[in-house]
């Protein structure tokens, strides 16, 4: 409600409140004044001592622009040169420094594999000229907001003070940008052609919303071109029913399949739009399409020709000829969805990852990776996790069995996610409108919205002072992110309302390890107020609004593998382990490992193009394997982390045994539906080992044996960071990398559970085909 505004001005309270019950609760309205100048005003509870302080908290507000052209005109205005630059005299002190990579090399090792970019000069990038990368692409966006958006000035002294504190921390990993931050911020993807969906890491759309009811081809379409930019996307299944699936008009009409991302999604609109509006049967012209192994530009690699497209129409066109004359079932739209996914993968454009959310009263759904019942979905049903929205209260007996077995479906209590912020007073409905979550379940989302995180490793710092300092920088970068437009108008207004922001921490078992429960509950709670603080800051000086949501705990995967953290909250396999990673044979950093004394090794059954490098891994002294840590201690963590860190979620996988332990799901269930939004499970079945699995427990006499191998422990004798390359062998090492790191990574998610999960499934698959 927009309220009259005649006079602003501050004032604060002072009451006595319990601290166990105080939750920092936020209220915060529009207001307008007669002069129809718009004001955000937050009002926030900060705890001082045994009183809390209620600060009225106000500030303008301006209208977001719906394009990059602020951004894209500044850089164009200066020359396409960055209008941000750290010194080269502050760069110098850095270049003899040894990057604190993790885990024997195998961070360095993931790193080059995965983020190192190729430059213009055709050098290949060192960890100095990515973190640079980085946080002047993060002020050179924040400068040009300040002076093409807000018109105002801009202070170079202070935010080059600032610049260099943010690289400090970066550089010696004391927090990271999400993946796709580190790939893409600072690059042409943002500042040339104002992708900002390439920054944001994941997303959700439901299939029955205001949008959907005008246009019911929206969430798939949204869906494929999120896939396409390599947005992974969470989607619901309460559309089926609301709309006839029809008979496509007659006679057909000519499509000409344009070769570009656009291209591709607007021809399965057309074929959508034959069967949910009866328009005429689209036959499909790929002629425009390259021919497969041309070089893409904007994201890299190589054309898959028109192929994966063909077959996507193929199979949605056989799906809805068995739905035509009804209404669309809830297996249509799963079936559809899951195909768009096969086809973004094998389209060699990015990896992807989806999450379909259903019924737990609805068995076809329970049932869907149950391929003996559907075995038209077995060659793409893996595409998708697949959770059921829970209710506080309901029998949770039969999906236990079910994740008694394989480990699905996952849970997320769709009323916690709408009702609580941290979960630890009453509710305060702040995300009222929330339908439902990414596909990994750290982030409540609303329909069409993103979400931006950042990382942060709080065992990597010395002192609580020394981790809120931390949390200043990474806020900061994820704030700045917020101000970055994306393409679709929906997700816009959404995400410029929300500026939703997921700051995670990851090293969780590690902290524990080297300090205490209670530290690490004292380290979040005063984490917590740091970040509130930092909100209400950067949004007064951006003149945005604050933050809805701000914190997360991620399930992390590669870039906890650079700093050498433990992912999230997970415990890992063992302390001492055997790490596999997947190459593509001819990658050049691969000269490097086998100088240094890896052990490289052909990949079963792809000899031809793919090797398996072999990384021996010492977690750190005293800490417990995953099978060390019953399915109740893990519970309890992701609890304590959604009770004094995570105001949206935490993404937690639990690993239990199901011959000890899987009889007493549904009584874990029953207790923690109160403390929890959302949970995953992941039975240990026993398998026996097959070749070259991704994790390999060892004890430290083998792990000794394995070091001892190595000549020295980052593989830096042949290393490529200014290696002078010609401009094809510059496309051929993009080439290499964009096909290591998205074709043979993990199975659309880098989290190592995800990993784990797609290699026991092999293996499971192996035993039931023996």
């Amino acid at each position: 409600e927009v309220t009259p505004l005649n006079r602003v001005g501050h004032f604060f309270l002072l009451c006595i409140w319990e601290m166990e019950n105080m939750q920092s609760p936020r209220m915060e309205c529009l207001m307008e004044s007669p002069a129809k100048r718009r004001r955000t005003v937050s009002f926030t509870c900060l705890p001082s001592l045994d009183t809390t302080v209620f600060e009225s908290e106000t500030h303008d507000t301006v209208d977001p622009p719906s394009t990059m052209d602020w951004l894209i005109n500044a850089v164009k205005e200066n020359g396409m040169k960055r209008i941000f630059q750290l010194p080269k005299e502050f760069l110098l002190q850095y270049k003899q420094v040894l990057p604190p990579f993790g885990f024997n090399g195998l961070g360095e090792m993931v790193y080059r594999r995965t983020y190192s970019r190729v430059k213009a000069n055709g050098q290949q990038e060192s960890w100095i000229d990515t973190v640079q990368r980085v946080v002047e692409g993060t002020y050179e966006t924040q400068k040009a907001y300040v002076t093409h958006v807000l018109h105002q000035s801009w202070d170079e002294a202070k935010a080059q003070k600032s610049a260099q504190e943010m690289f400090h921390r970066m550089f010696y990993m004391k927090f990271l940008p999400p993946g796709r931050g580190l790939w893409a911020m600072g690059t042409a993807i943002i500042r040339e052609k104002g992708l900002g969906a390439s920054l944001n890491n994941c997303a959700f759309v439901s299939t029955d919303d205001e949008s959907t009811r005008k246009d019911p081809t929206a969430p798939f379409t949204f869906l494929m071109d999120a896939c396409m930019l390599g947005v992974g996307v969470g989607f619901d299944t309460v559309g089926a029913g609301t709309f006839d699936v029809r008979v496509p008009a007659e006679p057909p009409q000519r499509y000409v399949v344009e070769d570009t991302r656009e291209g591709w999604v607007g021809s399965l609109k057309a074929l959508l739009n034959s069967y949910f509006q009866g328009q005429p049967r689209v036959e499909f012209d790929y002629s425009q399409i390259r021919p497969a192994g041309q070089p893409l530009k904007t994201f890299g690699g190589r054309s898959s020709g028109p192929k994966p497209l063909e077959n996507l129409h193929e199979a949605v066109t056989k799906v809805l000829e068995t739905n035509r004359g009804k209404p669309i079932t809830m297996t249509t739209i799963v079936d559809i969805m899951n195909l768009i996914g096969k086809c973004v993968v094998a389209g060699n454009v990015r990896r992807t990852a989806e999450i379909a959310f259903g019924s737990y009263k609805d068995d076809d759904f329970l049932d869907l990776k149950n391929y003996q019942a559907n075995p038209h979905r077995a060659e793409f049903g893996w595409t998708s996790n697949n959770s059921v929205f829970a209710e506080v209260g309901m029998d949770y007996t039969s999906a236990s069995e079910r994740v008694r077995v394989n480990g699905e479906p996952g849970f997320a209590w769709l009323n916690n996610m709408q009702a609580f912020s941290r979960m630890r007073q009453k509710p305060d409905w702040r995300d009222k409108d929330v339908r439902g979550g990414n596909p990994c379940l750290e982030q409540s989302l609303e329909s069409y919205e993103l979400c931006c995180l950042v990382e942060t490793f709080p065992n990597h710092h010395d002192s609580l002072q020394d981790f809120q300092r931390t949390l200043e920088f990474a806020f900061l970068y994820a704030k700045t992110v917020t101000l970055i437009s994306v393409h679709w108008p929906e997700t816009r207004e959404v995400m410029f309302r929300n500026r939703r922001i997921g700051c995670s921490v990851s090293g969780i078992a590690q902290f524990i390890t080297a300090h205490d429960l209670n530290t690490l509950k004292d380290w979040l709670e005063a984490g917590y107020r740091t970040v509130q603080a930092r909100d209400i800051m950067l949004s007064r000086w951006l003149h945005i609004p604050c933050s809805r949501k701000l914190t997360s705990v991620k399930p992390s995967g590669t870039i906890s593998i650079l700093a050498g953290a433990t992912p999230g909250i997970h415990y890992p396999e063992s302390r001492f382990y055997i790490r596999r990673v997947r190459m593509a044979k001819d990658f050049p950093m691969l000269t490097s490992l086998r100088a240094a004394g890896y052990t490289v090794e052909p990949a079963v059954g792809s000899e031809d193009t793919t090797v398996v490098v072999e990384v021996p891994v010492d977690v750190g002294p005293g800490i417990r394997g995953v099978a060390e840590v019953s399915m109740w201690e893990q519970l309890c963590l992701a609890a304590f982390m959604q009770r004094h860190w995570a105001d949206n979620q935490v993404s937690a996988t639990v690993t239990f045994d199901p011959k000890t332990e899987g009889d007493m799901l549904p009584y874990a269930l029953n207790f923690f539906q109160y403390q929890l939004k959302g949970i995953s499970f992941l039975p240990r079945h026993e398998y026996g080992a097959f070749p070259q699995m991704p994790y390999e427990a060892i004890d430290a006499a083998k792990y000794d044996e394995a070091v001892s191998k190595i000549r020295t422990l980052l593989p830096r004798a042949d290393s490529v960071a200014g290696l002078e390359r010609t401009k094809s062998e510059v496309v051929r090492v993009t080439e290499l990398q964009e096909f290591t790191t998205h074709k043979m990574e993990d199975a659309f998610c880098d989290g190592d559970k995800c990993d784990l999960g797609a290699a026991r499934a092999a293996a499971k698959a192996r035993a039931q085909q023996s």
